[in-house]
C-alpha cells in the first residue's frame, strides 16, 4: 500500500472545499443544518477532490463506466474512485468513501468500508457541534473497531479515515468545521490529524 494515498487525497479535498461558491454553500448548510444539502455538496466536493488525483469516481449523480456494468454507486457506497489507468474489467477501488449524518448509521459506514477492498477508506458524518462529534469518535472506536481482533485490526491498515463534520469552531472554513481521524490499527484508536495532509 502506497501511504501517500491519504496525505494526496486530504491535500486534493482541502483544496476542493475551498473553492466558490461551494464553500460558501457548505458552510450555510453546516451551519444550519441542512443534512440533505451538505451531503449533496460534499459528494460533489469528494468526486472533484478524487478527480484532481487523477482517479475516476461513481457516486449519486456522478455516473462511471469504467466497470462493465456502468453506475453511480457501487456495492451500496456513495462514493467510489478507480484509477484511471487501470487495465483490469473488474478492478479493486482505489477509495470508498461513504457519508452518513444519522445516528447509529456511521457505524454501519464504518463498517461497509473496512469491508472493501481499498487502498484509501473514507467516512464522513455531519454532527452538530464538539462534544457530539468527540461522543460519535468513540463510540465508533467502541462499537465497531473495538469488536475486532488485534491481528483483525491490523490487518486493515492505516489509510482508514474519519472526517467530521460539525457547525464550526470560530469562522473560519473548512478547518473549523472539518476534523480529521486516522484509524491506528495497532492501538484500535482514532487519532486526530492536523487538517489537510
Amino acid at each position: 500500500m502506497v501511504a501517500s494515498y491519504s496525505s494526496d487525497w486530504l491535500s486534493s479535498l482541502g483544496n476542493a472545499l475551498k473553492q466558490t461558491p461551494t464553500a460558501e454553500c457548505l458552510r450555510a448548510a453546516a451551519i444550519t443544518g441542512n443534512l440533505r444539502e451538505w451531503t449533496r455538496l460534499l459528494t460533489a466536493v469528494v468526486v472533484s477532490s478524487c478527480e484532481v488525483l487523477g482517479w475516476r469516481a461513481a457516486a449519486r449523480g456522478h455516473k462511471l463506466n469504467v466497470l462493465p456494468q456502468s453506475g453511480q454507486e457501487y456495492l451500496g457506497i456513495d462514493v467510489m474512485a478507480f484509477a484511471s489507468d487501470t487495465t483490469a474489467t473488474w478492478p479493486f477501488p482505489l477509495a470508498a468513501f461513504e457519508l452518513e449524518n444519522q445516528g447509529e448509521r456511521a457505524a454501519y459506514s464504518l463498517w461497509k468500508v473496512i469491508c472493501v477492498q481499498a487502498e484509501l477508506r473514507v467516512v464522513f458524518a455531519y454532527r452538530k457541534d464538539w462534544d457530539h462529534v468527540q461522543e460519535l469518535v468513540q463510540s465508533l472506536k467502541r462499537e465497531v473497531v473495538d469488536g475486532y481482533s488485534i491481528v483483525q485490526r491490523q490487518s486493515l491498515g492505516d489509510e482508514i479515515l474519519l472526517v467530521t463534520g460539525s457547525r464550526g469552531e470560530g469562522e473560519t472554513f473548512p478547518n473549523g468545521f472539518f476534523k480529521i481521524w486516522r484509524l491506528n490499527s495497532n492501538t484500535g484508536s482514532f487519532e486526530r490529524l492536523a487538517n489537510w495532509g
